[in-house]
């Protein structure tokens, strides 16, 4: 279909670009020559006929004046396809198109007098009054009646069709246009007026013009609803009591050296832990499975990154060794054909690699550190760092719960459209994150398998618990007067500066102060909340898990 677009669309601008142009000038040229410039010589007689209103001559009551007769003649002539077309050109080609019209226009007028010359020749008198036109010339002039009856269908199907089409489309095209320019400024006056808060697109449609005079256009809007709060003060939950064992930062410690480790090659057995590099092909039955075979794979034995029992059978293997893996896969695989069938994997062994790790001492904390220079100091430095990460964790754990009390005891009608909206907020950001990763949504979506309807229902329930929370939210700030001060937006202003490396000012130019204003505001209505609410402690661990482990100083 699109390939058949654009062959008429060449077609076209091939016929109406030079074929027609130069078959118009053409005409227009030649008549004016063998008329002998008729339209310039004949200028005061056709002024003079133009004043010439009596319309009748003897005999002949109806008889129409010659004023009538040119009025028809320009109807029939200039149509709201030449009106956009005037203002087309204009735009495009600026006033210097104007002059050219002119003089196309004056040079065509030739054709017209030789047009009207041979209607009023060749026609013929019918009931009541004459009729004629191209056909009957083409037929009486030319002897070619064949000629006039192909013209007169495509006049009958042009007219009828192709012509009317193009007229309401382009007056269709120029109310769009209209409305579009008036539509939103209307809108935006309307909606200052009622003081309501729209929420998402209008429905619009037209009524009656009005009485006097102008358009009507009635817009049914989805507003933000009215929001009753039950409980936001005083509320009790949860927080946990943030601890950081010594077995903590000995498993942070162990996977920083494993960072930092390298693998040698060894002629020995493969051990736990040990990395191999080999081939394998897996088969059911005797048959090989797709998906089932790799060469030079490296794995490391003990990381349970194979179905259960592959890389233990591997233990004991050395370079060079080739040995026959039997598993049997999980009921629950994500393979269906797979799931649950016994499978012999032929494996070879090509080296087996010991991983080295680096001994945890003074020169390891330089190393992975520009700030420690003991180990002691990698220590405390890993300390502090778990001990923040785990008190922002127990802090947005704890503001959930209190939102969860908050939200569960608010009573709003929240209109579809807003959660809509926040689903298109929540895509758009997860498709900026993709960009910055070399990857467009489209092309993510292609690679899961994934519509864009069922990946936008995957945050419906997200983009729910925003909306409410905003809105629970703007409703403390207007119950309990939240202000913000210039100096919080200064500050913010320059925190934002600092996080994105731009000038104070260029933020400022994109993020306006009532955008920021109500965002802070909604951050203010959150540390209320939390500065009233009643702490209540976690259930504590186990006394088994207290007394095996102590709290890294």
């Amino acid at each position: 279909m699109d390939i058949l677009t654009q062959l008429i669309g060449n077609v076209n601008d091939v016929i109406l670009t030079y074929i027609l142009i130069i078959m118009l000038l053409g005409c227009a040229f030649w008549f004016t020559y063998k008329t002998k410039f008729v339209q310039f010589r004949m200028i005061g007689e056709m002024v003079r006929l133009l004043g010439d209103s009596t319309g009748k001559t003897e005999g002949r009551e109806h008889h129409i004046s010659s004023f009538q007769a040119f009025a028809i003649s320009i109807a029939s002539r200039v149509g709201t396809g030449n009106l956009a077309g005037v203002a087309t050109a204009i735009t495009l080609g600026g006033p210097g198109a104007v002059f050219w019209m002119w003089v196309i226009a004056l040079f065509g007028a030739s054709s017209a007098f030789i047009e009207s010359t041979l209607a009023q020749l060749y026609k013929v008198h019918g009931h009541n009054s004459f009729v004629g036109g191209p056909a009957y010339y083409m037929k009486k002039g030319l002897k070619q009646p064949w000629m006039g009856i192909l013209f007169a269908f495509l006049l009958i199907f042009t007219f009828g069709f192709a012509f009317n089409s193009v007229q309401s489309n382009t007056i269709c095209a120029a109310f769009e246009e209209a409305f579009n320019i008036l539509y939103p400024q209307a809108m935006d006056m309307a909606v200052e007026k009622s003081g309501i808060k729209m929420v998402g697109r209008a429905d619009v449609d037209l009524g009656e013009p009005a009485e006097e005079g102008g358009l009507t256009i009635i817009a049914k809007v989805p507003v933000e609803p009215e929001v009753e709060l039950g409980e936001y003060k005083g509320i009790e939950a949860e927080k946990e009591t943030v601890k950081v064992l010594q077995a903590d930062v000995k498993a942070e410690l162990n996977r920083m050296a494993q960072r930092f480790a390298r693998t040698e090659t060894v002629e020995r057995k493969a051990k736990k832990n040990d990395t191999v590099d080999i081939d394998f092909e897996g088969f059911v039955d005797g048959v090989a499975f797709e998906g089932g075979k790799a060469e030079h794979h490296e794995l490391t034995l003990g990381s349970g990154a194979f179905i259960p029992g592959f890389e233990d059978q591997l233990i004991g293997c050395k370079a060079g060794d080739e040995k026959d893996v039997v598993v049997t896969f999980p009921k629950e695989y994500h393979a269906e054909e797979l799931a649950g069938k016994e499978a012999t994997f032929k494996c070879k062994v090509h080296k087996v690699e010991e991983t080295i790790l680096p001994t945890l001492d003074d020169e390891f904390a330089k190393d992975v550190s520009d700030t420690c220079e003991t180990l002691d100091d990698l220590k405390k430095e890993i300390t502090e760092r778990l001990k923040s990460e785990r008190q922002e964790a127990a802090d947005a754990a704890f503001e959930e719960k209190l939102l969860d009390v908050v939200i569960a005891g608010m009573k709003a009608d929240i209109p579809e459209a807003m959660i809509d909206s926040q689903v298109d907020t929540i895509v758009q950001d997860f498709g900026y994150r993709l960009q910055m990763q070399g990857m467009g949504l489209e092309q993510y979506l292609k690679m899961t398998g994934t519509e864009m309807g069922a990946f936008r229902a995957m945050f419906k329930d997200q983009a729910e618990r925003q909306v409410k929370t905003r809105l629970a939210l703007q409703k403390v700030v207007e119950l309990e007067g939240i202000t913000v001060s210039d100096k919080e937006l200064e500050e913010e202003y320059a925190k934002m500066a600092e996080q994105y490396k731009m000038e104070v000012e260029k933020v400022k130019a994109i993020v306006s102060k009532e955008a920021l204003e109500g965002d802070l505001k909604i951050s203010n209505a959150l540390e209320f909340i939390k500065k009233n609410a009643k702490v209540k402690k976690a259930a504590k661990k186990k006394a088994a898990e207290e007394t095996t482990e102590e709290t890294a100083e």
